[in-house]
């Protein structure tokens, strides 16, 4: 079997070199809490794609930074029960891709919401307000601002903030199931699969399949910082030519590194209630309890309550990897994997790199099935 990283044994075992920040916990935890006291003034606009069995809309809500974050949602007609959802994360430098594509998950019955990520292919805002490059490359937006002291300018927080709100939005939608929603995408989308469901553990099923984002230093030790992971090599040349602040740099990105989010021992979830009554107009704090930590809003709308969880990732996880992938590395994949304690499983492809795996999607999809 071909080899370009470290045996499916050793793959197994791994845990990741990048360093994690020793107040990532409390910094994801203040990132939750200023993400919770947003009003995210949802707008659904009927879409010019409509489809008998279900009504499509253009969404747009407000997301950390006052930014306007765009996915498209699909709602099934006629439901007589809450029905699951399923939330998609695209590829890097994507979008949130066709509305054809979602109508099989529709036609079950489920809901379906794709977000578009900021500042790429989409229509989602990125405002900006970062120091430094920004010609190219989201991971390193921001980073300048994040070594001097301020990590929450980094803009993959914010998208990983975004896709935390999404999950938020949709368990709120009438007709919708909370305690069945599942999240899944490919590349970027599944680093962002993997950073949903750790801050939303509410999330019950999550497929990432060959993850990005995670493992920053492994990447940049195999000689790999190309393509997708090109702007970690740029970001040197331009700011640190002799490496002298490498330890810095990497311990930095370690707060949007998804190996650290897989692990991440927890204080809030995304849809918790917040704790004023500032914003009771959305989702409010109430005392009446309801079934499975749901409390009752204004109006008698149910609202997520605020039990507290052992560990992020609750939710049964299938990841699906390519051992010949030279974009994100196996190894990176399994730094994150191999720190998800929830119940999981990956399906391997020895002789496929970056690329769609055969037969995968159909797995996903009755995978999907079961919610």
């Amino acid at each position: 079997m071909p080899l370009i990283d470290m045996p499916l044994e050793q793959l197994r075992e791994y845990r990741g070199i990048t360093p994690c920040p020793v107040d990532f916990d409390e910094f994801w935890d203040k990132s939750l809490e200023e993400m919770r006291r947003i009003d995210p003034k949802v707008e659904l606009i009927p879409a010019d794609f409509q489809v008998d069995f279900a009504d499509c809309f253009t969404m747009f809500f407000t997301g950390v930074g006052a930014a306007r974050v765009h996915a498209k949602l699909i709602r099934p007609k006629n439901l007589t029960s809450p029905r699951p959802a399923v939330l998609q994360f695209h590829g890097y430098s994507g979008d949130c891709g066709d509305w054809q594509s979602k109508l099989g998950f529709a036609a079950l019955g489920f809901t379906v919401a794709a977000l578009d990520c900021r500042g790429q292919g989409g229509f989602s805002e990125d405002v900006g307000g970062v120091k430094g490059w920004t010609l190219r490359g989201h991971f390193i937006r921001g980073l300048i601002n994040a070594l001097d002291g301020h990590p929450e300018k980094l803009l993959f927080r914010n998208i990983f903030l975004d896709t935390a709100q999404l999950a938020k939005i949709v368990m709120e939608l009438p007709g919708v199931d909370p305690d069945r929603v599942g999240a899944m995408g490919g590349s970027q989308g599944g680093g962002l699969t993997i950073a949903c469901a750790s801050l939303v553990p509410e999330i019950k099923y999550a497929a990432p399949d060959y993850p990005f984002l995670t493992d920053y230093r492994r990447v940049w030790e195999m000689d790999l910082d190309v393509g997708a992971y090109e702007e970690l090599r740029i970001f040197f040349r331009k700011f640190d030519p002799q490496h002298k602040r490498a330890e810095e740099i990497f311990r930095t990105l370690g707060y949007i590194d998804v190996q650290n989010l897989a692990k991440r021992n927890k204080k809030f979830s995304a849809v918790q209630a917040i704790p004023d009554a500032e914003h009771a107009g959305y989702y409010a704090r109430t005392s009446t309890p309801c079934r499975a930590g749901r409390k009752f809003g204004p109006g008698g709308t149910p609202q997520r309550g605020g039990e507290l969880h052992p560990e992020q990732i609750k939710g049964e996880v299938l990841m699906g990897t390519g051992l010949m992938d030279t974009v994100c590395p196996p190894s990176t994949q399994f730094a994150a994997y191999n720190k998800i304690r929830a119940k999981k499983s990956v399906e391997i492809y020895p002789d496929f790199g970056h690329e769609g795996l055969p037969g995968h999607g159909d797995r996903v999809f009755r995978f999907m099935k079961e919610l």
